[in-house]
């Protein structure tokens, strides 16, 4: 009690420093043992319940390394806080994330002016007139986040604020993403999606956002039509070959990298590197029982049935596009040399850009300050065994982990506590006799087919052409295939970093079959596919499918993308639930997102799961009424 109540005394004063102008910031930092602040909350306001240390144990594969005890928990918790992997190089130094209209400065200023309170939505004035990917921001202006900021911080959820030299730097936490603030508890709950994240805009408001460009519609062949007259070059490169190449215009690029950017959906990032632009809502983190992991049941291999391998993906693959720098030949079709000239020749910190005056390549010049000398890229990461090459344990050839520890310690315990984690209850009130009709309503109509079992999914990929579901995401790493490498790993007390000569063993590959791996990576000639999706959380999770684009308001007409995000209203949970399902509606919101020139171009037009429970397939409202219903409260009879 001592403790908590030091700890709540320590978080005031936090509050109060920061709340302050400049100074704020360097007293706060000078609070902790390291010049860092992320805002963890005590256990009392966080909203969810939490799973036993024993019931995650009953459901690890025989591979996982580390016990799941209360130590690993509580590192996997702070991790996933927390744990940036040092990715403020990539986002501070490399994209100039925060350098743009919006700044720390901006951010520290808006929490402030909470005044304690929390918010879904962090609205920051920008700091400066820009044009991003034409959408004109003038100083003053409110910027739309969808940055969460609990009762009580004064930093947003997820982000890790921190002294670098005198200077304030920001990473990213996987909470950033994986929870959100609730109003009506005014506590935080670990595991949804943040369904408003703005992440297209943050991200476009970035000084160089090009940095990004292998997660859009980008191509090369549009890169290199921006090469329009050698001689006015303003930049180049002595490749791969010793040949003199130019690169393209970095400002124009930029342009054409921010506008893609900005067609995302609030909620959806594009964490694949298929220069496609086809984002994903962010997915939940109530993880256990959910296997396959990402939405195409890539990550299947290994610990906790593939959820080490899932929870290395962001930084991995989404913080650090240097570390692909391996892999630009055979999926971007460009120069090691001028991939890497043009991720860097815009970035933001003069200690990276490359200087093509100095005569070296942009590796050599990357070389001699490169902050991880061990790592493929930037981040605190180690190369997989089969890299540069694509494989079962990393799609990037890349694993996050952190200097001074054993390999993927971090992302291993971030595994486990993921797994603790359930759904909260909802705030509708639950009609025990209406749940109870819908989950007849449920059988009846053939959902448990797919959804079964004691968390609703038969854990098996199913073909795009048997969905119908817009298939561009599912065909994102068919590239990958010739590139391949096998299912090499290092023995989990390898220490990081790596020795001169560390120990292999094959990664399980967890019963999955030849044809469901197929499927998961659209290699050969399978059209590729989607996981079927554990139904826990679906009232903390609207809008719903894989690209999000089922949504539907409160209030009739709110149909799709425009109708809501785009209109200022968030996804109805049981609306976009009955859009889902109810056919007449569905065709509604397919129209609105397929008018919409933006979503088209990102691939977001929910259609497809076309299993209707509705007058059609003989089903009447007060039947459609009672399924919603048992969805959305499945969790509010455990407690």
């Amino acid at each position: 009690m001592e403790r908590n109540k030091k700890r709540r005394s320590r978080r005031l004063a936090a509050g109060i420093l920061l709340s302050t102008a400049g100074i704020g910031l360097a007293a706060i930092l000078l609070l902790y043992t390291h010049p860092s602040y992320i805002y963890i909350p005590d256990r009392e306001h966080v909203l969810n319940p939490r799973r036993p240390a024993a019931t995650v144990r009953t459901a690890q594969t025989p591979e996982n390394p580390e016990p799941t005890d209360e130590e690993t928990l509580d590192l996997g918790r702070r991790a996933f806080y927390g744990e940036t992997f040092g990715n403020e190089h990539f986002l501070m130094d490399i994209m100039g994330l925060l350098d743009g209209p919006l700044t720390i400065r901006g951010i520290l200023k808006a929490t402030a002016a909470l005044k304690g309170e929390g918010t879904t939505n962090l609205r920051v004035a920008a700091e400066k007139d820009a044009v991003i990917g034409g959408r004109t921001i003038r100083k003053g202006d409110l910027i739309d986040t969808g940055l969460d900021v609990a009762k009580g911080s004064y930093v947003p959820l997820g982000l890790k604020v921190s002294l670098d030299k005198g200077k304030p730097r920001v990473g990213v936490g996987c909470i950033a993403c994986h929870a959100v603030y609730d109003p009506v508890s005014g506590k935080v709950v670990e595991g949804p999606p943040n369904t408003d994240l703005n992440v297209g805009l943050l991200l476009a408001m970035g000084n160089n956002s090009a940095a990004f460009f292998t997660h859009t519609g980008v191509t090369t062949e549009q890169i290199r039509g921006l090469i329009r007259f050698k001689e006015q070059a303003k930049s180049w490169v002595t490749d791969s070959e010793g040949k003199r190449t130019p690169l393209p215009d970095p400002d124009e690029l930029e342009r054409l990298v921010d506008e893609q950017l900005m067609k995302w959906p609030p909620g959806s990032i594009d964490t694949t590197i298929d220069m496609e632009n086809n984002p994903v809502q962010i997915p939940d983190s109530f993880t256990l029982g959910d296997h396959p992991y990402n939405w195409n049941g890539t990550a299947f291999a290994g610990p906790f049935k593939g959820l080490m391998t899932f929870s290395g993906v962001p930084n991995a693959q989404n913080m650090d596009a240097l570390a692909q720098a391996g892999l630009s030949k055979p999926i971007f079709g460009l120069d090691k040399e001028v991939y890497m000239g043009i991720l860097l020749q815009r970035a933001a910190s003069s200690k990276y850009r490359y200087d093509p005056a100095k005569g070296t390549k942009p590796s050599e010049q990357f070389a001699a300050v490169d902050p991880t000398p061990d790592s493929p890229g930037i981040i605190q990461s180690v190369p997989s065994p089969a890299h540069p090459r694509s494989s079962f344990v990393s799609v990037s050839g890349v694993l996050s982990s952190v200097p001074g520890y054993p390999i993927n310690r971090h992302t291993l315990a971030m595994s486990a506590y993921q797994n603790t984690l359930k759904p909260p209850r909802s705030h509708l009130k639950r009609d025990a006799r209406l749940a109870a009709e819908g989950e007849a309503v449920f059988r009846r109509a053939g959902c448990i087919t797919c959804h079964a079992g004691p968390y609703l999914t038969n854990n098996r990929i199913v073909a795009t052409d048997v969905l119908g579901t817009n298939p561009s995401r599912a065909r994102s790493f068919k590239k990958t295939e010739k590139f391949w490498g096998p299912p090499l790993m290092y023995d989990y007390d390898t220490p990081v970093p790596l020795p001169k000569k560390p120990k292999l063993h094959r990664m399980p590959l967890n019963g999955m079959s030849e044809e469901q791996i197929r499927l998961a990576f659209a290699h050969g000639n399978s059209p590729g596919g989607y996981k079927t999706p554990s139904l826990y959380g679906l009232y903390w999770s609207a809008p719903y499918l894989h690209d999000g684009g089922v949504a539907a308001g409160p209030e009739p007409g709110q149909y799709g993308i425009p109708g809501t995000f785009k209109a200022g209203i968030l996804p109805d949970p049981a609306e976009s639930l009955r859009a889902l399902v109810d056919k007449r509606l569905r065709e509604r919101v397919v129209k609105a997102n397929q008018a919409d020139k933006d979503l088209r171009e990102a691939n977001v037009e929910g259609i497809g799961h076309n299993y209707w429970v509705d007058e059609t397939t003989g089903f009447t409202r007060r039947e459609q009424d009672a399924l919603i219903h048992y969805l959305l409260t499945l969790h509010d009879k455990d407690e």
